[in-house]
């Protein structure tokens, strides 16, 4: 493919720029991964010369030579130096405890904004919506993707969702200088803090806090569900989307296929020091080694990647060429349609066809300019956040939770037993079951599992850790299994924990 390639691009009067050398660590993937990584390397060695590439081991090589993280010791060198990589799809084995490659890239180098353009190509490539235009920026490291999972019963799990102001501020600042730097006039969050009042309602508090200090950009905010729903059916009205991590991801996807296809989305992870740039799609092993895979989404990732690294005439010009394509018909299998593609190509000859048509521009599709800037000024805006002043806090109490089964499963029996051990320092308010108020006065109707949450005010004003101590261990005495506790504190007289469903 190389040497056809290279004549092709030869053979065309197009003059790249001259431009720095530079080193990119490349990790080519698995399933289509090496296909499409190929492809997207042949066009930007022909866009832009002094790119040099350097092959790291990443996914399937790495966890059959018994790396559980899926990642060689040499992608960890090269990204220190380089502080950039460029990824191919993933395999992750399923069960044996791996660990999913992307999750691990993203927290271990700080890559806290994952950043998806979702861009309609309209009528070249199917879209639901032809005028779409959004940018969804999530939240990347923080959320239930922390994967912080404990079984505490033998009906029940948990799964712990960490929000941090921290990481808030940082995200929604991204989003706001993002918009900023893109001319983008609107800036929309999205949460569901209607039902998890504190973890989803500190992100919306945040935005909230931010939002005044850009005055020139609209803001809303939308519940989640409401949110998908309005980005499926009416995306134009959206400009730029910030959400926590899994509501990012699913929303993320969503917009790309409402777009047009998951396959043409390109992915940024953007942290302080380092920067990943990979596809959105996964694998997709069944089609691997059949040169029908589409390279877009990797392609246009390269082009953020270009950008990044501050070099905008060859992003601008593998952009053009890659929408000239699109416009001429030249269409891999996932795209193509009767009447409205001229030609259904393979990755290789996708891959040549845009090299053939650098320099050009689009005449129907709008053409893109990137500005020459200084690397990473465009995708990495300032985001310091502010010296936080710590609000004064008080322990009031603990949530005590007990993995307790009989045949009747009575919250009215356990809840009898434990008002005997409360003690002086302790009343017991209430008993939850899957976080529903059982006890005291529960309904019937209610589902009741084998794991219970019990609430223990302090009878005072605040309590010592010392009485939830003695508390515990007079709960173990009387024969419960106590699988978790959870503190109740005050925030400058404000409770940091929510209410019972019910209480």
């Amino acid at each position: 493919m190389s040497a056809v390639l290279a004549e092709r691009s030869a053979s065309t009067r197009y003059v790249p720029a001259a431009l720095p050398a530079t080193t990119v660590p490349v990790a080519a993937g698995d399933g289509i991964g090496p296909e499409i990584m190929a492809a997207t390397l042949a066009i930007l060695k022909a866009a832009d010369p002094a790119l040099a590439f350097h092959a790291v081991t990443v996914g399937l090589k790495a966890y059959e030579s018994g790396l559980m993280a899926g990642i060689g010791e040499d992608t960890w060198k090269a990204i220190d130096q380089h502080k950039i990589i460029l990824k191919g799809p993933i395999t992750t084995p399923q069960g044996g405890g791996y660990k999913s490659v992307n999750v691990t890239l993203r927290k271990t180098l700080g890559l806290y904004a994952n950043l998806r353009p979702c861009v309609s190509y309209h009528p070249y490539v199917t879209a639901l919506h032809p005028k779409m235009d959004v940018v969804i920026v999530r939240e990347n490291e923080e959320d239930t993707y922390a994967g912080i999972e404990h079984r505490q019963s033998d009906e029940v799990v948990q799964c712990l969702k960490l929000i941090t102001r921290p990481g808030c501020e940082r995200i929604v600042r991204y989003a706001f200088e993002y918009a900023r730097a893109h001319g983008r006039k609107k800036v929309t969050c999205m949460t569901k803090d209607n039902i998890m009042k504190l973890t989803d309602g500190l992100f919306h508090k945040v935005f909230d806090e931010i939002a005044p200090q850009y005055p020139e950009i609209a803001t809303s905010h939308m519940i989640i569900d409401i949110g998908t729903a309005r980005m499926a059916s009416r995306p134009t009205d959206f400009d730029v989307v910030v959400t926590p991590n899994l509501y990012g991801d699913i929303l993320s996807d969503v917009a790309a296929e409402v777009a047009g296809s998951i396959g043409l989305a390109g992915s940024s992870n953007i942290g302080h020091d380092c920067a990943m740039f990979e596809a959105v799609h996964g694998s997709a092993p069944d089609i691997a080694g059949q040169d029908i895979a589409n390279p877009s989404g990797l392609l246009l990732s390269a082009v953020a990647m270009l950008v990044h690294l501050g070099r905008a005439k060859p992003a601008t010009d593998i952009h053009n060429a890659w929408l000239c394509t699109l416009e001429e018909g030249l269409h891999t299998g996932d795209i193509y349609r009767a009447g409205v593609s001229t030609k259904k190509v393979g990755t290789r000859e996708f891959a040549e066809a845009v090299i053939e048509r650098l320099g050009r521009r689009p005449s129907k599709i709008a053409a893109v300019d990137y500005p020459e800037r200084e690397p990473e000024s465009l995708v990495h805006p300032d985001v310091s956040i502010p010296p936080h002043v710590n609000a004064k806090k008080a322990l009031v109490g603990v949530d005590v939770f007990l993995n307790w089964d009989t045949d009747s499963r009575d919250p009215n029996e356990l809840g009898a037993a434990l008002e005997k051990l409360a003690g002086d320092d302790f009343r017991l308010a209430l008993i939850t079951n899957r976080g529903v108020k059982v006890y005291p006065n529960g309904n019937p109707q209610t589902l009741r599992t084998d794991h219970w949450r019990c609430r223990f005010p302090a009878k005072g004003e605040t309590v010592d850790g010392q009485a939830i101590s003695r508390l515990l261990m007079r709960i173990a005495e009387a024969g419960f299994d106590a699988v978790k506790t959870e503190n109740l504190y005050t925030f400058d007289g404000v409770r940091g924990y929510s209410q019972a469903q019910g209480e």
